[in-house]
C-alpha cells in the first residue's frame, strides 16, 4: 500500500493550488491529443469484429449531396431511413453519424461531408437556456472555422427532449427546412412550438414503407401487458429468427396509467428508433 509513483500509482487527498493547477491541465494536452488517433485504430478492429463501419464521424448518404444532418445517437437510425427514402425520389441528402464526441475531431468531422454539401442541420438532444446555441451546432460551427470549410447554411436544432418520439416525418421536415424561404436557428423539431414559434412544419403525409411487422398493444400500468409484450418479442425473436424490436411507453403514474408497447419484428435489420404509428 506504499505510496509509489512506479507501477501502482495512487492518490490520496490530493489538492493542487492555483500555483500549479493550470499548467497541470495544460501538461494533459500531450495525452489528449493521442485519444482520436489510438479511438480510430480500435474504431477499425471493431469495423472489422461487428461488419459495421465505425468512425469518430461516419457518412450515410449520397456522395453528391447538396443537403446534409449531423446528429449522434438513435435518431441517426431515424435519419437512415429518411434518407435512403428521400434519395430514391430524387434527392440528394446525407446523414453524418457522431461516433466520437469528445475530443472533437474537425479534420475528421469535415473529411466525411462531401465537397457538394452546401446546406447543414445540426440536431442536439438537449437545451442549454440562454445559450447561443447547443453543443454539437457550436461544435460544428468551429470546426467549420478551423478547418476554413463554407456552408451557405448552417442551422442548429432540437429534438427529442424529455423522449418526446422523433419520426421520420420530422427529420424529413429538417431536411425540408434548409431549402425554404423562411427559416431560423435554434429551431425545434418533434412538437407544436404555439408559443415562441421556433418548431418547424412538418409534412404528415410522409412516410417511410416498413418491410416488417409492425404491433401495437394497449394496456394499463400493473395490469401485465408491458412485461407479457417482452416477453412475446424475446420468443418470436429466439424462435423465429428474426430481427425483433419493442419499445413500451408509459408515464410516471405508473399503475392505472396507460401503457403501450410497440413491438417490430422481420427478416431485416429494423432501423425505426421510433414509436409504432402505423
Amino acid at each position: 500500500k506504499a505510496l509509489n509513483p512506479h507501477g501502482h500509482a495512487v492518490t490520496r487527498g490530493g489538492a493542487e493550488n492555483d500555483d500549479i493547477y493550470f499548467q497541470g491541465l495544460e501538461a494533459q494536452n500531450l495525452h489528449n491529443d493521442h485519444v482520436v488517433d489510438v479511438a480510430c485504430k480500435y474504431f477499425e478492429k471493431v469495423s472489422e469484429l461487428t461488419g459495421r463501419h465505425y468512425a469518430p464521424f461516419t457518412y450515410y448518404g449520397a456522395s453528391d449531396a447538396t443537403k446534409v444532418i449531423v446528429a449522434m445517437g438513435s435518431v441517426t437510425e431515424t435519419a437512415l431511413e429518411v434518407v435512403d427514402a428521400l434519395n430514391a425520389k430524387g434527392e440528394k441528402v446525407g446523414l453524418v453519424k457522431v461516433h466520437l464526441y469528445r475530443p472533437c475531431s474537425a479534420k475528421h468531422l469535415m473529411d466525411v461531408i462531401p465537397a457538394s454539401v452546401k446546406k447543414v442541420a445540426v440536431l442536439d438532444r438537449t437545451k442549454e437556456p440562454g445559450s447561443i446555441g447547443e453543443p454539437l451546432y457550436l461544435d460544428f460551427l468551429a470546426a467549420c472555422d478551423q478547418t476554413g470549410r463554407h456552408f451557405d447554411v448552417v442551422l442548429g436544432g432540437r429534438y427529442g427532449l424529455g423522449s418526446k418520439d422523433t419520426q421520420p416525418k420530422h427529420v424529413k421536415s429538417v431536411y425540408d427546412f434548409l431549402d425554404a424561404e423562411k427559416n431560423w436557428n435554434r429551431f425545434t423539431v418533434g412538437i407544436k412550438d404555439d408559443v415562441t414559434n421556433l418548431s418547424v412544419p412538418v409534412d404528415e403525409s410522409f412516410h417511410v414503407k416498413a418491410d416488417y411487422t409492425s404491433c401495437l398493444f394497449y394496456g394499463l400500468g400493473s395490469d401485465g401487458t408491458v412485461s407479457a409484450n417482452k416477453s412475446s418479442i424475446k420468443i418470436i425473436g429466439d424462435a423465429t429468427g428474426q430481427y425483433a424490436q419493442a419499445y413500451f411507453a408509459y408515464d410516471s403514474r405508473k399503475a392505472g396509467g396507460v401503457t403501450r408497447s410497440h413491438l417490430r419484428f422481420g427478416k431485416n435489420p429494423i432501423h425505426s428508433t421510433y414509436y409504432v404509428e402505423h
